[in-house]
């Protein structure tokens, strides 16, 4: 049957990057993980979130993660400078949670920190 992964958590954006961010989530969709993502139903202030949260199987996590690194390499979109960066959590049903960083362009991936061992509970 294969094991499952628990992804919880965030990206922030701005209005620009939202969209292009938006895209590329359509353009992995599967009609199923993908109905994970969320944003508040209306927008608050300056900054844009988008969340996820899903239990996946283990063999779509590649699905997930390529998303993630192609979201990471958005552009700044204006003068300031600002990527698009975030925090997940996934929490492997065998092998334990670890922390995905979205910052610098980048997708950085680390074991997750002993106090957020209650998620796993």
């Amino acid at each position: 049957m294969g094991a499952y992964v628990s992804i919880r958590g965030w990206l922030e954006c701005d209005e620009t990057q939202l969209a292009a961010l938006q895209e590329i989530i359509s353009s992995h969709e599967d009609n199923h993980y993908t109905n994970g993502w969320s944003s508040p139903r209306q927008h608050v202030n300056w900054i844009h979130y988008i969340f996820y949260g899903a239990d996946i199987r283990e063999s779509a996590l590649d699905w997930f993660t390529d998303q993630i690194r192609e979201i990471a390499r958005l552009p700044a979109s204006d003068d300031d400078g600002d990527l698009v960066q975030g925090l997940l959590l996934a929490s492997h049903e065998a092998d334990g949670t670890t922390e995905w960083q979205v910052r610098e362009g980048q997708l950085f991936i680390t074991p997750a920190d002993i106090r957020l061992g209650y998620l796993d509970e």
